[in-house]
Formats: C-alpha cells, sequence, structure tokens
C-alpha cells in the first residue's frame, strides 16, 4: 500500500478500491445516534483503518508541492484544506478553513477584525457573528474553522493584533469562547496559536521565556476558558517556548493541554513550519501536521519501523481526531446551511451592526464656545462633506495572509457616508496631497478625514520570514521535479522566470516599525483642523495609535479600525447617531513608546514577564493617554447601589455576582458598558484587574439593576502547581473604564 519518491511516503490511489468496509464513518454516526458510547463507537471505527490508513488522519492529503503552488499561484484557501479522509470508511477528514474576520473561503461575509469585535465588549454579539461564520463555512463544505485567535499581544506593534480582542486575558477568553460556541453550532473550531504567539517577523525562530507563574497567570488563562467551554480543537505555534518548539512541546501539548486541562479534543499544528521533529511532535501531543503531506510522510514509517516511535502513539492521535469527527457529525446533524447563505443579506446586516458598535468614540468637543460636542452629525446643518485621506475610498477590511475575507463587496468610508447624507455634496480627496485637502477644507460644512494603515503596514509576514530563516527550507521535502523546483525557487525568492508570484503579498505586513501616524497623516490632520475646526478624524487601525503630536488639533476622533464589508455604512451609523457610540477600547492607549515593554522585532529570544498594556501603566505611574475600557457616549450614565455575592455561583466556585443600578441620565437612549475591577495590594502582582463585564442599553431616563457575573480567576496566583486565591481584602469596583474616578467600591475577602 506504501510507494515512495526519495525519502517520501505517498498515498496509493488504489488502496479505496482493495479492502471493502464492514463499518463506516457514517454506520459510526448511526451508531451514536442510537446510544452507543463515543469511546466505543471511536475504538470500532479505529479499527477498520489499516495502518497505512491511520498514518493517513495525521497529515494533509494532498502532496506538499502540489499543496503550496495553488496557495502561491492562486490564493489561499479558496476551496477547504482537507487532512485525513478516508473515502473507503467515509471518513471526511479535517476540511479546514482559516478566519477569523470570516470565512477565507469563496467570498464570503467579511466582518469587522477581531479586535474590532473585541470594542464591542458584547459576547452575545460574538456568538451571533460565530453562528454566521459556522453556516458560511458549512455551506462552503468545511467542517473545521480555525479563527478563534485568542493570543495576547504583549506590545501593540504586533503585526497580527488585529486577529485577536484584547490585552485582556478576560476579555481575550469570553470571546474567544463566544466565537467557538457559535461556530459549534455547524462546525468544529479551534483556538490558536498554542502558546505566547505574539511576534510576527520572528514568529519562525523566537524562543519566548517565561516563568511558570507568568504563563499560567497571563498567557493561558483564555486558553483555558475556551478549553474547558467545549472547542473542538487547539493549533499549536510557530515560536519555542523556554527552549522547546510549541508544536513538539510536552510541557504545552501533553502537561498543560491533556493533563491540566483535561483536553480531550485534537491538536493541529501551524502550518508547513509548525514542527521540527515529526516522531517527537507526535509523541509530545501533537496530532495533525497541516496542511499538505510533508515531514510526516517523508519520516514516520521510518520512526516506527526503527521502534523509535511506537504504533500505540498512532493510535492514540487517530482516536481523538475521530472522535470529535465523530462527536460534531452526531451533534450538529440537524445543522443545514445552503449555499445562498453566503453573503446573504442578513450577515451583511449583522456585519454592519458590529462595525457600528465597534466604533470608539475617542474625543467629542465643541467647536464654537456654548456649542453643543460635533458629534452626532445633525444632517439639516450639512450640505458640503469633505471626506479626504488616501484610505477614504479603499475596501480595506485588514491584512492580506491568512485570515483576508474576500467579499463580493466592500462598503469605504466614503459610500457609507454619500449613502448617509443624499442631500449633500460628498466630495472625495484621496490623494497624499495635503494642500488639496487643505483648500477643499476650507470650502466645506464638514471634514471627515480618513487616516491609520492598511495591509502594507501591519498584518501577517509570510515569504520574507522564509528569507530569513533559511533553516526553515530544511523542513521541506526534497524538490525533485521541474515544477516542484519551480514552487521551491518562488518561496526561496529566487525564481528566475518571474511569472509566478505568491498570492500572500510578499513584502506586506509584519510588525509594526512605528506607534505613529505617517507623517504624512499626520500633516494631513494638522492642515484640514486648521482650516476647518468642524473635522472628524477616523482612525483605521488594529492596534494602539500614539496621538500626542495631533490630538490637541482635533475636536472629534473615532477608533473606526478595520471594519469588514459593512464598515462604511457602520462608521455612517455612529456620525449619525443612528446608533450610540458604544464602542469602547479593548486595550490601553499610552502617551509615549517608553511605556510599553521591550520589543525587538527581530528577536531570536525574549522574556516574557506580566507587565504589559494597562498593567504596565499602573506599574510605572504613566497615566494613559486613554486607559483599558475607554470610550465616550452620546448620553450619560450614573451607577448606585454595589453588592457584592458570595463567592461561588452554582457549581461554578470561581465566580460571583456583582449588582448594581445603572442609570441613563443623559438626553438619550444609549448604550454602557459595565466594568468590573478588582483591586489588590500584592507583591509582583497588578493593582488593578478585570474580572467581568456587561453591556447595557437604556432608554433616556431609565434605571435598571443588573447582575454580573464575574470571574476571581485574575486574582488567584499560581503556587506550586494550583491556583490560589490571595486569601486577603479586595476592592471590587465597578467603573466606566480602568481607573475611572467615577467608579462605585465595594469590599470582600477573597
Amino acid at each position: 500500500m506504501l510507494t515512495t519518491t526519495g525519502s517520501t511516503l505517498l498515498r496509493d490511489p488504489h488502496l479505496t478500491d482493495t479492502v471493502i468496509p464492514t463499518y463506516t464513518f457514517q454506520q459510526a454516526v448511526q451508531a451514536l445516534e442510537n446510544g452507543e458510547p463515543l469511546s466505543q463507537t471511536t475504538q470500532r471505527l479505529l479499527s477498520e483503518l489499516s495502518k497505512v490508513e491511520c498514518l493517513y488522519l495525521l497529515d494533509g492529503d494532498v502532496p506538499f508541492y502540489e499543496g503550496l503552488r495553488g496557495i502561491l499561484c492562486d490564493r489561499y484557501n479558496r476551496v477547504p484544506f482537507v487532512m485525513g479522509a478516508i473515502p473507503r470508511l467515509e471518513i471526511p477528514g479535517i476540511r479546514f478553513t482559516d478566519g477569523p474576520r470570516g470565512v477565507v473561503m469563496g467570498a464570503s461575509t467579511a466582518f469587522p477584525v477581531s479586535m474590532a469585535r473585541g470594542a464591542t465588549w458584547d459576547i452575545a454579539l460574538e456568538r451571533r457573528i460565530g453562528d454566521a461564520i459556522g453556516l458560511e463555512a458549512k455551506a462552503q463544505g468545511a467542517n473545521y474553522f480555525a479563527g478563534v485567535c485568542v493570543n495576547l499581544p504583549r506590545h501593540p506593534a504586533w503585526g497580527r493584533i488585529q486577529e485577536t480582542y484584547s490585552e485582556d486575558p478576560i476579555l481575550l477568553g469570553e470571546f474567544g469562547l463566544a466565537l467557538a460556541q457559535g461556530v459549534q453550532g455547524h462546525i468544529m473550531a479551534c483556538v490558536k496559536h498554542f502558546a505566547l504567539n505574539s511576534m510576527e517577523n520572528a514568529r519562525f525562530r523566537v524562543d519566548v521565556k517565561v516563568e511558570e507563574n507568568v504563563l499560567h497567570e497571563v498567557y493561558l488563562p483564555h486558553f483555558r476558558r475556551i478549553i474547558e467551554g467545549g472547542v473542538a480543537s487547539v493549533m499549536s505555534s510557530y515560536n519555542a517556548v523556554n527552549g522547546e518548539w510549541a508544536g513538539q512541546s510536552q510541557l504545552l501539548l501533553t502537561d498543560i493541554l491533556r493533563h491540566g486541562y483535561k483536553f480531550d479534543g485534537f491538536v493541529i499544528s501551524d502550518f508547513i513550519f509548525g514542527l521540527r521533529d515529526a516522531p517527537l511532535s507526535l509523541k509530545n501531543g501533537l496530532d495533525i501536521e497541516a496542511p499538505f503531506r510533508q515531514q510526516r510522510a517523508m519520516h514516520l514509517m521510518e520512526a516506527l519501523k526503527s521502534g523509535e516511535l511506537d504504533w500505540s502513539v498512532v493510535d492514540m492521535a487517530c482516536s481523538r481526531i475521530l472522535r470529535k469527527q465523530l462527536e460534531f457529525a452526531a451533534n450538529i446533524g440537524a445543522s443545514k446551511a445552503e449555499s445562498s447563505v453566503v453573503f446573504c443579506e442578513e450577515h451583511r446586516t449583522l456585519a454592519r451592526e458590529v462595525a457600528g458598535r465597534s466604533i470608539v468614540l475617542l474625543k467629542n468637543e465643541p467647536v464654537e464656545v456654548d456649542a453643543k460636542p460635533l458629534l452626532p452629525l445633525d444632517p439639516r446643518k450639512v450640505s458640503r462633506i469633505a471626506v479626504v485621506g488616501r484610505l477614504a475610498n479603499v475596501p480595506n477590511t485588514g491584512d492580506r495572509g491568512s485570515s483576508q475575507v474576500f467579499a463580493p463587496h466592500v462598503v469605504t468610508p466614503v459610500e457609507g457616508l454619500r449613502a448617509a447624507f443624499p442631500q449633500a455634496d460628498v466630495i472625495l480627496e484621496e490623494t497624499d496631497s495635503v494642500e488639496r485637502a487643505r483648500e477643499l477644507a476650507e470650502k466645506v460644512d464638514l471634514v471627515i478625514c480618513v487616516v491609520g494603515y492598511d495591509a502594507t503596514d501591519e498584518g501577517e509576514y509570510v515569504v520574507p520570514s522564509l528569507q530569513s530563516d533559511v533553516c526553515l527550507l530544511d523542513l521541506l521535502p526534497p524538490a525533485e521535479t521541474m515544477e516542484e523546483k519551480e514552487t521551491l525557487a518562488i518561496v526561496k525568492g529566487d525564481a528566475s522566470d518571474g511569472k509566478l508570484e505568491s498570492a500572500l503579498e510578499v513584502g506586506a505586513g509584519g510588525d509594526r516599525r512605528s506607534l505613529r501616524l505617517r507623517s504624512q497623516d499626520a500633516e494631513l490632520i494638522a492642515a484640514v483642523t486648521a482650516a476647518n475646526p468642524h473635522t472628524v478624524v477616523s482612525i483605521i487601525a488594529a492596534g494602539a495609535v500614539i496621538m500626542e503630536e495631533w490630538i490637541d488639533q482635533v475636536p472629534s476622533l473615532v477608533m473606526s479600525w478595520y471594519a469588514g464589508s459593512e464598515g462604511g455604512h457602520g462608521l455612517a451609523d455612529v456620525l449619525l447617531g443612528h446608533i450610540d457610540a458604544s464602542g469602547r477600547l479593548p486595550f490601553s492607549i499610552s502617551k509615549d513608546e517608553s511605556h510599553l515593554p521591550y520589543f525587538d522585532i527581530d528577536a531570536t529570544e525574549i522574556k516574557y514577564d506580566r507587565w504589559h498594556g494597562q498593567n504596565l501603566l499602573d506599574k510605572l505611574g504613566q497615566e494613559a493617554r486613554f486607559p483599558l475600557g475607554f470610550g465616550l457616549s452620546y448620553t450619560t450614565f450614573s451607577i448606585t447601589d454595589l453588592r457584592i455575592g458570595a463567592l461561588g455561583c452554582g457549581d461554578v466556585m470561581d465566580t460571583m455576582q456583582i449588582h448594581v443600578d445603572v442609570a441613563n441620565t443623559g438626553p438619550r437612549g444609549g448604550r454602557h458598558v459595565l466594568q468590573v475591577y478588582g483591586l489588590v495590594k500584592m507583591p509582583d502582582f497588578p493593582s488593578r484587574v478585570l474580572l467581568g463585564f456587561l453591556p447595557v442599553d437604556l432608554d433616556i431616563g431609565q434605571l435598571k439593576g443588573v447582575t454580573i457575573d464575574v470571574s476571581v480567576r485574575p486574582l488567584q496566583r499560581w503556587v506550586a502547581g494550583e491556583f490560589v486565591l490571595p486569601g486577603q481584602e479586595v476592592t471590587i469596583e465597578v467603573a466606566a473604564f480602568a481607573g475611572d474616578s467615577k467608579a462605585v467600591r465595594g469590599i470582600t475577602w477573597l
């Protein structure tokens, strides 16, 4: 059943015709539906597989260079990547689609990036997004969504910060779980990248050093939350952790994931370079090498023959893979998805809702003395609008790496504004000419200045990293045919004919070299605000932008993110006040780069401690330009009557309930995001940590009593291999943002 070319194991195309099955995948699913125990069904199906078929489950189905050429010469993930399909037994295999801003396959709905969704502080909304993504994925042939990304962005320059939700573990865990739950109503979900993956340019070589307590208290709690919530799969990361590559780390994949978290799903590698030793990766808990036939096809059979690897290890991994496929096939059989659901009106409406809810109003001041703040806009007072900036009419939904969604249409900022102001003259100036923008600003009633970043500035960094890490080429199968050699030449960056170019935007993205706007953007802001004080600045970005050189000139400022298919409409909805400005920052924004952790974009080794974001600012005694959780509304709120419940809600012993009354004290209906913080005094520990949150919608004058379930896990310390509470008084603070002077406080003992 095996043939070889060089050292590469190939699949026998005649295998499916040689053995007649007695028990198929569909029969196994039926047995589950009839009440047979999952473990028994899994072992029965596993017993039907030949040894060769067992090996087939452990990597991708497509030969390496054939699959790689498809990515380089067409596009990434147009159709599912298939890993471990066994047609003879009707085993579908893992049918992979990437994310997280939507389904990467086909022409799907692009939702705002994850960081934008984190700014909604609304996990019910995120669960609805997961449901939509799961449907669109299923309709296009996937059974596995690998877009639950919850890596903690230790530094805001991280290139893939757009794919995660927040600087805070509580937000990361709750949003990741909500997305996974929504998706898993239809297909399997995967949480990634396990673990400490928050550097882009150096991701293939960096060794992250971290102390055990910091690892468990800061960088893993969100993974734990999602795994305990039942996510089907985990993706390992490229980087090393304490000297051990994450994709073959016994500490991460066996000791913590399997033994500590009791994870019963399967682990998949990050693509192509996710492991360095095929037999060791399998022994230490990595079940599938993704996405093609590569290192395992070259080395596993030899390791089994020599005794380096035992077949029992293969059987264990196969059992985990089959178990989840069977479990989901039985549990979500009622989920149906027609092709018409992809980019449907309902999902575009949802994308618009999320885009609006994500926008954070950072500044909103009157232009004239005794006047109202500039926002929300009154369309009766605006007849001529200038929309300026190079990003004003660009379908700018995020980077062009593995998370790119190819939506059929993207509503740009100027499109959304033209639709929202049908009676006004909306004039576009999208060049980098500061002088032309200034001249236009003098002639209009209102200026919308769109500045920020695009895929050339931040995002996934693919091919250039391979050119910097030549040793990675040793992990590839030998190129033997002319076509294979040509494909390898493209990857190495020395293709001679120039006919083929990577679909993954060679040279784009990566970690940000600067946290400030381009000089042209800063000059543009200064020019148009001087010419016309009725100016709103909209920043398109995924992470913190340092604004000190220009923010005092700006009356109104919004963070509008990479906002998805309907971003232009969402922006207009907020500027006009059709919905309240209810977004809140999921991270802090510092005033200076010196207030941030050390970050070396080209590091081979780096130490991660617990100090980053708002916690680091608090430690340094530095005031944030905008703290974690900050955001303005078009109305005002008050919080009173704090009551702190006892520790333990039902069977959940590490949660408690917080009760408050919240009132809308302003001129219109709105949404307040209640944030619960715990304040403690412990050595080498943050003085304030987020415990929970809840968005509350209130009409004018409405008073509502609300209950917020919060976790005390962020207050626990990792001591001698287990979590313990501080054993002291803790101040509970219900606030509008971290450090809110108007917060209500109470004392409890934990």
